[in-house]
């Protein structure tokens, strides 16, 4: 590959082996840029697999001050993303707080940090209201900052894909209800547009979605791909809770009462290739066999 001008910018990209982090990382080496992977875990495959493609895969902690100021060092751009899930709401707050403030003293000129869809709307849902938290304390460091708010992945289907096959969608949300959905690979291809062109991003917060459907059309949709019928079965609110839990019942029942706001048809005229649930489905292994997914 030809690098023009971001092969001698390196971006340090946290979560380098997760969804997003690796969805990053893989837009950034496409177009040119240094990447600076960190991980816990160098000899996972998906840190082996980013090596592969270029990248300098590290390891680091985000817990641990001195570990973020070493692969910091050197460094134009960063890519913040927490998960909660491994660490808590707490846990999050505190590591995109540390990331920041090392960010702020190493000079960093550009500091991308993904959020989640709606942050800024008080949802109540505690780790949206997390992500808002480091959303603040980002504003206030004085980092150059661009913001990312990415909604539901459409990723997430993943994890129901065996009562889609077996020709259900259940899901507690209100039929009528429009849903916006993401594919990761766009919040990658997002990020790498601010890097690259900071001048139009540094300042700016962003919810990111590709698609927006009902869940029957959501089920139309798989019924399609799939060349199966899918109808959508609308889960009682009691029965997805003790399922689910507390924090996914209180962030469904937000998806019921409020949505999520992306602006897709602005986002279209940024990135024409804004990926469509129907297109993410015929690309992750979902048409006509229903064969488990590659990626």
């Amino acid at each position: 590959m030809e690098v023009g001008d971001n092969g001698g910018r390196v971006i340090l990209v946290s979560g380098a082996t997760g969804q997003q982090g690796g969805a990053v990382a893989r837009s950034l080496l496409e177009r040119g840029f240094a990447v600076r992977g960190l991980t816990r875990d160098v000899e996972k495959d998906e840190a082996r697999e980013l090596a592969g493609l270029g990248a300098e895969v590290v390891n680091g902690d985000l817990e641990d001050r001195s570990s973020i100021e070493r692969v910091l060092e050197g460094v134009h751009g960063v890519f913040s993303v927490q998960q909660f899930m491994e660490v808590g709401v707490e846990g999050e707050v505190r590591q995109g707080v540390q990331l920041a403030d090392a960010a702020k003293e190493a000079g960093v000129e550009h500091y991308v940090y993904t959020s989640v869809g709606s942050a800024h709307r008080d949802t109540g849902i505690p780790h949206f209201d997390s992500k808002y938290e480091v959303e603040e304390h980002v504003r206030a460091s004085g980092v150059p900052y661009t913001v990312l708010r990415p909604v539901f992945f459409m990723q997430n289907w993943e994890y129901m894909r065996e009562p889609i096959l077996g020709g259900t969608l259940p899901q507690p949300l209100d039929p009528d209800k429009p849903f916006q959905m993401v594919a990761v690979e766009d919040i990658g291809v997002f990020a790498a547009m601010a890097f690259e062109n900071p001048e139009g991003w540094i300042g700016r917060e962003v919810d990111l979605a590709g698609d927006e459907l009902t869940m029957p059309e959501i089920a139309d949709t798989f019924s399609r791909v799939i060349g199966r019928q899918v109808d959508y079965f609308q889960t009682p609110w009691d029965q997805f809770e003790e399922q689910m839990g507390e924090e996914y019942t209180v962030m469904y029942r937000w998806f019921d009462e409020h949505g999520y706001e992306a602006d897709i048809a602005g986002l279209r005229k940024e990135h024409p290739g804004l990926i469509s649930f129907e297109q993410y489905l015929s690309t992750h292994g979902w048409e006509n066999s229903g064969s488990p997914s590659e990626g």
